[in-house]
């Protein structure tokens, strides 16, 4: 019996929901992963969805013509003198307002579906922004938490050389002031990293990250085309797209208020029964309003002024897309170069200091000050070498989000 239970309750603990959560947390979440889960769960996307599905019926009721009408009239109510009428009135539309129904409806399609990949670029740039972010606060951690191991084997040291009389109590008493510091600085560290993995669960709906950490390579440094090459790519940028769909969906309303300038016919025809002279008579009947007011000029005139405002709303957009592409192009181009300068000297420069000062302080020949002001040199340069890396990334998302990529 034992033997049977044994491996029963070792499945059950295994498949536990408490144990599969732990097992996701502990998992490494890649940007693909990030991006699926996104973009399938994302509630931005499913409402543009769902936009797009309500336009679709839109256009359907767009193309469908106007009901009949059946009337009936009864004169008298004696049967023996009743005279009885009954017509069918049929609308027939003029001046294209049916055609330009639809090619409005369609126009809206069109923009409904720009939205979507609008909305699909921008959950993915927001994605990806997110995504670098846990990753450069991971590094960020990291540093700190490194900062923090050294200030305590720098306390730790002194604390020794204090013992033996070598240094004043001060230096120790400053050695575990820089240590306090230190390890609040990898308090707060910790922390900004766990907001920022909040931030990017909630992307996709989760309260809770069901992952660790994130994969990648913080050695990598984003490159993007030249300025004017990106520049030649603005034409499928999503702003631009939708601010275009909508200078065309406008016009498509103009033609649809022109269109009801003109006037409707209706036909009827019918029969007539005429009890008192026991006969039937046929009735057909045409009937027009007579447009002598109401041309729709004031609705006509609204909607050619929205449609020159769509038009200009669409060159204020590209200007601004312009500007945000030159602005992002920058950012990443300075970034770049911070990068390449703290990599080829600064970076190796403080490390070699700092193994100088320390293999000197070990010797006896330099005071614990100096081994502090070359550690703080290393993690500063590492500091400034993360934020110049956040940047790139940042303004390279900017991009993509800016050309839809």
């Amino acid at each position: 019996m034992r033997r049977l239970l044994w491996p029963l309750g070792l499945a059950a603990a295994l498949l536990s929901p408490y144990v599969v959560r732990a097992q996701q947390t502990t998992t490494t979440l890649t940007l693909e992963q990030a991006l699926e889960l996104a973009t399938s769960r994302s509630f931005a996307v499913s409402a543009a969805q769902r936009e797009l599905d309500a336009v679709d019926g839109a256009v359907r009721q767009a193309g469908a013509y106007r009901n009949p009408e059946l009337s009936a009239s009864v004169e008298d109510t004696r049967s023996a003198t009743r005279t009885t009428t009954a017509t069918l009135d049929v609308p027939l539309e003029l001046g294209g307002k049916r055609a330009a129904r639809v090619s409005a409806a369609q126009r809206s399609r069109d923009l409904a579906q720009v939205e979507l990949n609008n909305v699909k670029a921008q959950v993915r740039a927001s994605v990806i922004a997110a995504y670098f972010g846990v990753l450069v606060a991971q590094e960020r951690s990291k540093l700190a938490s490194d900062s923090a191991e050294l200030a305590a084997s720098g306390a730790r040291a002194v604390s020794k050389r204090v013992n033996a009389g070598k240094v004043s109590p001060v230096e120790a008493m400053r050695a575990q002031v820089d240590q306090a510091n230190a390890q609040l600085e990898a308090s707060e560290a910790l922390a900004a990293l766990t907001t920022l993995r909040h931030a990017l669960a909630a992307l996709w709906g989760d309260t809770e990250p069901a992952f660790s950490g994130v994969a990648g390579d913080t050695h990598a440094v984003p490159q993007r085309a030249a300025l004017p090459e990106l520049i030649r790519q603005l034409e499928e940028a999503p702003a631009l797209l939708v601010a275009r769909t909508e200078v065309e969906r406008r016009k498509a309303l103009v033609d649809v208020e022109r269109s009801k300038a003109a006037p409707d016919l209706t036909v009827s025809v019918g029969a007539k029964r005429d009890n008192e002279l026991g006969r039937t008579q046929a009735i057909v009947g045409v009937s027009i309003p007579l447009p002598l007011f109401d041309r729709n000029q004031g609705a006509i005139y609204e909607a050619s002024k929205r449609a020159d405002k769509a038009h200009d709303d669409y060159q204020a957009a590209r200007l601004r897309v312009v500007s945000d592409l030159q602005a992002a192009t920058s950012q990443l181009s300075v970034a770049r170069t911070s990068l390449s300068s703290l990599r080829s000297t600064v970076l190796p420069a403080a490390q070699q200091a700092y193994e100088s000062a320390s293999k000197g302080f070990e010797a006896g020949k330099f005071g614990f000050l100096d081994v502090i002001d070359a550690q703080r040199s290393l993690l500063t340069a590492r500091a400034r070498y993360l934020s110049a890396l956040s940047s790139a990334y940042q303004a390279a998302t900017a991009i993509d989000r800016l050309l839809g990529r």
